[in-house]
């Protein structure tokens, strides 16, 4: 199915469903307010039917913006945006430990029928501005199936160390908050979202969409599985939309099959968010010169699935 996109330079970038005229996504590069710590991010992303599944600035976290590589902690720096949390005080505002990310450039932007690509280079810095990290960003979009009504973004990134000394990414839980491992790549999910469905590879969750349990989705906070996929009813219009989450194979540096060392953190309430975890209860810690390299695909479809559909579809796709 073709994909297109168009470019408005210095501010985004945006991917076309060719057959229906939908914007399946916006990839936003133009700078942002330094409190948020500045990054580019993905919104609105869209199904095929054009239902929007990302959230941008909400009111309880404006740095919240649709789906974005963060670093909640970062050598005590703060990429994520707004408050720090420090142990035993909690969050702070603290602007002299908010970082940002910035686009230097593109290395490939294009669309063919079935595939678009948004490859860009980008530096990582302290509040300061010093050179702390480089990354080589890969962003792409294709596998549009209407049939099934979904589509697959994969998004790949390889940040290598600048620094004369160790980049030391932690989160919240690595510094002393329970249940707060949030750091690497993040989602966060309209407001209709909140107490949707959650389920993993290896468990079949809690809640069904619409039901009102108190926090659905969070027993499943700090777990570990190969994919993770959120279920969410929309406002505005019927019907629901599936996200699913996954880890690319090259991840596993544990040498073992099956066996991925990221953690998922994911909440269905108060609002809606997952993120595999780079450092949920233990810093990873990267050295000066190494690259850490990590490869995710997230498939958005139309509808409510559930399990057997979404390991048939994912099992279909392969890696």
């Amino acid at each position: 199915m073709t994909l297109s996109l168009t470019h408005v330079h210095g501010d985004r970038v945006t991917v076309v469903h060719g057959a229906t005229g939908t914007e399946l996504f916006s990839y936003v590069y133009r700078p942002e307010a330094e409190w948020e710590a500045p990054k580019p991010y993905l919104h609105p992303v869209r199904t095929l039917s054009g239902a929007v599944v990302t959230d941008y600035r909400p009111n309880d976290h404006r740095w919240h913006k649709g789906l974005q590589l963060t670093a909640s902690h970062l050598s005590g720096q703060n990429l994520w945006g707004g408050n720090t949390y420090v142990h035993g005080e909690g969050y702070l505002a603290l602007p002299e430990r908010v970082g940002s990310m910035a686009h230097v450039s593109f290395e490939e932007v294009g669309a063919d029928a079935g595939r678009a690509v948004i490859a860009e280079r980008l530096t990582w810095h302290p509040h300061g501005g010093e050179l702390w990290a480089e990354e080589e960003r890969r962003v792409e979009a294709g596998d549009v199936d209407p049939d099934s009504g979904s589509w697959t973004l994969t998004w790949t990134s390889a940040v290598t160390n600048r620094r004369a000394e160790p980049l030391r990414f932690g989160s919240p839980t690595t510094h002393g908050r329970p249940a707060a491992g949030y750091t690497g790549l993040f989602w966060r999910g309209p407001r209709a979202f909140r107490g949707g469905h959650v389920f993993t590879a290896t468990s079949a969750g809690s809640g069904r969409p619409g039901e009102s349990a108190a926090s659905p989705g969070n027993g499943l906070m700090g777990s570990q599985a190969p994919w993770l996929a959120y279920v969410g009813e929309h406002d505005g219009r019927d019907g629901h939309a599936t996200l699913v989450f996954e880890h690319a194979p090259s991840n596993d540096h544990s040498g073992e099959k099956g066996t991925h060392p990221a953690h998922w953190f994911v909440r269905s309430d108060p609002f809606a968010a997952v993120a595999p975890s780079w450092a949920f209860h233990e810093e990873l810690v990267l050295p000066p010169g190494e690259t850490l390299a990590r490869t995710y695909r997230v498939v958005v479809a139309d509808g409510a699935w559930d399990h057997a559909r979404v390991a048939a579809h994912l099992a279909a796709l392969g890696w």
